[in-house]
């Protein structure tokens, strides 16, 4: 006999003798523990255990039935009756039989997952057997505790539907980003609307993503933002910045959610973003950005790190990743079919000029305005 459980027999015995202690409550567990450390069970040893359980189970305390359901749930010996006396006594001895492994078919997996005990979907959270119907009906109950441990269970795919759900939460609950970023199943394309929470090399890759799915299936070009247009939100920056950014948010086909969305991010990495969407030049959109006020807009450094990422994203790209995070399904169409003259492009409406080259010095000088002033200050 095992050591382990000779020493456990021992302490029983010990406790029997001092009166401390009902058999009927422990005397399960031993026989489990006995038969478990046996790698064949003899069948007539099984039978009498399953019936031992069947009379015993319903009558001991929920934290014995507990433990003895953590034991046996996962055990392919463990007899029929055992686990039908054990499932019987439901709540958390229930929870305890589905999260330690008890063999579930897929009707019951997606049954329990809609059960009003939320002890039970609580456990199916944590399964690797979990069909896609179920994480849908589990995310679909909107409770955070749920969605973190599917998001947290990497032995399961969460399914397209499930993850929009998750991805729209992230976008009130800044805690949904990490575990949704550390899962490796999900695409770039797929975490885009979490650009804004990731770090340099997931950026990136989202990009980069991005960018294949323009070449694909371009998105319809926006005008570019007019000087009259742009000369309003500079004006409004400084003394109304919820309605610049309504201002912005409507421009690129956004709604409140947008807006709320740019407000809501102090970085403004996703203001600088939107305003490159807009078709802003970089020197104007960091002159909307300084007008803001903010904290962000008194740190050279912010404004530095925002005028890189401006440079490095091209206006089409921009628009989708802000309809991305914005909540705004992007608008993916095929490139018409227009001839477009080999010549000199401005002597065609059809075609854009190219954009010029922003000054290297111009904002740079900004900055150094700004840094002037409150040096001076």
């Amino acid at each position: 006999m095992p050591s382990r459980i000779s020493a456990e027999i021992a302490q029983l015995a010990r406790l029997a003798r001092d009166g401390g202690l009902d058999l009927s409550q422990v005397s399960l567990r031993v026989k489990a523990d006995l038969l478990m450390s046996t790698p064949s069970p003899a069948p007539d040893d099984l039978a009498a255990f399953g019936e031992m359980a069947a009379t015993l189970v319903p009558g001991i305390d929920e934290a014995t039935a507990v433990i003895l359901a953590r034991k046996i749930a996962g055990w392919r010996h463990a007899p029929a009756r055992a686990v039908a006396a054990l499932r019987a006594r439901g709540g958390a001895v229930l929870a305890a039989l589905i999260q330690h492994g008890l063999p579930l078919g897929e009707a019951e997996i997606e049954g329990l997952a809609g059960s009003s005990d939320g002890r039970l979907p609580a456990a199916l959270a944590e399964r690797a057997d979990l069909t896609a119907t179920a994480v849908l009906i589990l995310v679909e109950r909107g409770e955070r505790a749920l969605d973190f441990a599917l998001m947290g269970n990497t032995a399961i795919a969460l399914p397209r539907a499930a993850l929009d759900l998750l991805l729209a939460r992230a976008r009130l609950d800044a805690g949904y980003a990490q575990p949704l970023l550390a899962r490796r199943d999900l695409s770039s394309a797929e975490i885009a609307p979490l650009f804004l929470s990731a770090g340099p090399e997931r950026r990136q890759a989202i990009l980069d993503s991005l960018a294949a799915l323009e070449a694909l299936s371009p998105t319809e070009r926006r005008p570019a933002v007019s000087a009259e247009t742009l000369a309003g939100w500079l004006a409004t920056a400084p003394d109304d910045r919820a309605g610049a950014f309504e201002a912005l948010a409507r421009h690129l086909g956004g709604g409140p959610a947008l807006a709320s969305a740019l407000e809501a991010d102090v970085s403004r990495d996703l203001t600088a973003l939107a305003l490159t969407a807009a078709g802003a030049s970089v020197e104007d959109a960091t002159r909307f950005l300084i007008r803001l006020g903010d904290e962000a807009a008194h740190s050279v450094d912010r404004i530095f790190a925002v005028v890189a990422l401006m440079r490095s994203v091209r206006p089409a790209i921009a628009q989708r990743l802000v309809a991305q995070i914005g909540g705004t399904a992007p608008v993916a169409t095929l490139r018409k079919g227009q001839h477009q003259p080999a010549m000199d492009p401005s002597g065609t409406p059809a075609r854009q000029s190219p954009a010029q080259t922003e000054p290297a010095g111009s904002t740079s000088e900004i900055l150094r305005k700004i840094g002037a002033k409150r040096d001076g200050a």
